[in-house]
């Protein structure tokens, strides 16, 4: 990954250790203090101990990263991570001690001795489960950045080689392209074919006029164009070069930067999809049942949508047409009423009347919290269109609303989503969203989109 992100992923694991050390210090006195083991009553309460948080917690980052815990490879062995969090929680137990000693607190040794064992096992059981992620993570192709190399043969030999080498896991390189041999044209349709979600330049062979061309490409479909910058005397500032697998990386990107908002952004749709699956799961049963009864045909209609940088996904929403809805489309083309690739019809003769219903209210809608909390989905973004219709796009500047995930509301649904019939318009709110993209803006349009529902606003 690149190294801003790297940093940004080190903050977490940090952030994370301190919180576990503070919490194994009150386990340790929570365990010491069992009848069974303190059966003279000498041990006080937490709250007698509490100010010792105040060296476990802030201590933790610095005395881990002194052991180097934080500069391991990823899949690091086994004993120099056991020997890397013995070291760093023998430090700490010692800190506790002299702690204790400047301020003349008397604190049971009993807890400071169950400290050191009971904080190693667990700081061990975390970092299984993080294997075990990394693990997993490697051989699931959909956990990767796919990234498509621009240059000539032998740097993009070289590249090749040291991705694979120092980037296991986190990118699969899916195409290459010699743009002294190939039209940059062809790009377009790469990253089409592969849903590509960076292109990576080797530029030493490559005139600027051509890199020129590929930012503009990739600046149009909404992808990140990583540049290869080692032919500069001296590295530029930290505001505009990464780093990727050790070389220095230009990166020109149109959507929302990795940031801790962003982070906070996975971790609502998460949260928020757990809670709305439970939430919702008497009214998804009924919704269930009033399709099966009403009408012949399967409970739940599939389709492939495109996803982030268009790669395709199965979206789920209860069936509210006919079984041969699909067949139907063709014979209503002409009462389309929205401009460009999207179909839309205002009181569709193929919806059932269950269907216009749980349309109405958007309970059609809520099956696709299970693709919010599998990752395919936000809360909030653009609405993720079919496959085929994203293939459709007159102009390829549309393609920019696929840089962030699809959602179930966006800008489009709570402006009036009725009121919305040009294409063109629709990818304005989008573009304007990813533009102006902030976690409060995802609360808001999260808040438009109550009463929307509530009240069946525009609903088709």
């Amino acid at each position: 990954m690149l190294l801003r992100q790297r940093q940004l992923q080190t903050k977490i694991n940090a952030l994370f250790d301190a919180a576990l050390f503070g919490s194994m210090f009150w386990l340790a006195h929570f365990v010491r203090s069992l009848p069974q083991l303190d059966k003279q009553a000498m041990i006080g309460p937490f709250s007698q101990y509490q100010w010792l948080l105040l060296v476990v917690v802030p201590l933790t980052p610095p005395l881990l990263e002194l052991q180097g815990f934080y500069r391991r490879p990823l899949l690091a062995s086994r004993r120099q991570t056991l020997a890397q969090i013995l070291r760093a929680s023998a430090w700490m137990s010692l800190a506790i001690i002299v702690a204790m000693f400047v301020t003349k607190q008397e604190v049971a040794r009993g807890v400071v001795s169950l400290f050191l064992p009971i904080v190693v096992v667990m700081m061990e059981v975390k970092e299984e489960l993080v294997r075990l992620w990394a693990r997993s993570r490697l051989g699931d192709r959909s956990a990767r950045r796919r990234v498509i190399l621009l240059g000539g043969d032998r740097e993009l030999e070289r590249l090749g080689n040291a991705l694979k080498l120092n980037a296991i896991g986190d990118v699969e390189v899916v195409a290459r392209l010699d743009p002294t041999k190939s039209r940059i044209e062809e790009l377009a349709d790469l990253l089409h074919e592969h849903a590509a979600n960076s292109v990576l330049v080797a530029p030493r062979q490559i005139l600027f006029g051509q890199i020129e061309k590929i930012v503009q490409v990739c600046e149009l479909e909404g992808v990140e164009v990583w540049m290869h910058a080692d032919f500069f005397q001296t590295r530029l500032s930290q505001t505009t070069v990464d780093e990727l697998a050790g070389h220095p990386m230009l990166v020109f990107r149109t959507g929302p930067e990795q940031t801790w908002q962003s982070l906070a952004k996975g971790v609502v749709d998460f949260g928020g999809s757990v809670m709305l699956l439970l939430l919702s799961l008497p009214v998804m049963l009924l919704a269930a049942v009033a399709v099966k009864v009403s009408s012949p045909g399967p409970v739940l209609f599939r389709q492939r949508r495109a996803g982030l940088n268009g790669h395709p996904f199965m979206m789920l929403k209860f069936r509210t047409m006919v079984t041969n809805a699909e067949q139907l489309k063709q014979e209503l083309a002409a009462l389309n009423e929205m401009s460009g690739p999207v179909f839309k019809v205002t009181n569709d003769p193929r919806v059932t009347a269950v269907g216009r219903f749980l349309r109405k209210w958007s309970v059609d809608e809520l099956p696709q919290l299970w693709n919010v909390f599998r990752g395919e989905m936000s809360l909030v973004g653009p609405r993720p269109l079919p496959v085929d219709e994203v293939a459709r796009f007159d102009d390829l500047a549309h393609r920019r609303r696929l840089s962030v995930k699809p959602g179930l509301t966006c800008l489009w649904q709570v402006s009036g989503r009725n009121n919305v019939t040009d294409f063109k318009e629709w990818v304005r709110l989008d573009l304007e969203y990813i533009d102006n993209w902030s976690l409060w803006l995802d609360f808001r349009i999260l808040f438009r989109t109550i009463p929307a529902v509530f009240t069946g606003a525009g609903a088709k």
